[in-house]
């Protein structure tokens, strides 16, 4: 899956689906989107201006227009980066509820760098060959899994 089939996937087809697996280029092509977007958004933000911003100096309305674009463009994609990484988590036959424990074991001290590595190197792991308890193997599609079945 290609980086623009990956992005339209995640956030046309498969919007808010938490159901299915989804493959390792799905996933961190659509995270290197994101965050593409969101270097843009800071970055133009900061070059309009934005220093001035945040030390409380005048400043223009336009870094203001772009870290607000950062924040629209965050909460529209919440929704979708969730389920891309719990379909990422299916596919490594995995319980989507992993990822909750991910999120609430990143916030101890000490050790929540530590689970966000490892974190980060299970997403990053191939999945499961062949079906798997959540659906077929998306590398291999819907049509060929009833010959694994």
């Amino acid at each position: 899956m290609g980086f623009k089939e990956a992005i339209c996937t995640v956030l046309k087809e498969k919007y808010a689906t938490f159901q299915g697996r989804a493959s390792r280029s799905e996933f961190w092509y659509f995270m290197l989107f994101t965050t593409l977007v969101g270097i843009a958004c800071v970055g133009l933000g900061f070059a309009t201006g934005g220093m001035d911003l945040l030390e409380g100096r005048n400043a223009s309305a336009l870094p203001m227009i772009f870290f607000g674009l950062y924040g629209l463009f965050y909460l529209a994609i919440l929704i979708p980066t969730i389920a891309v990484t719990v379909r990422r988590l299916h596919d490594r036959n995995m319980s989507g509820w992993w990822y909750l424990g991910f999120i609430v074991g990143g916030m101890i001290p000490f050790v929540g760098p530590l689970i966000s590595i490892a974190m980060i190197v299970i997403l990053a792991l191939k999945g499961t060959d062949g079906d798997n308890k959540f659906g077929p193997d998306p590398l291999r599609g819907a049509a060929n899994s009833d010959v694994f079945a």
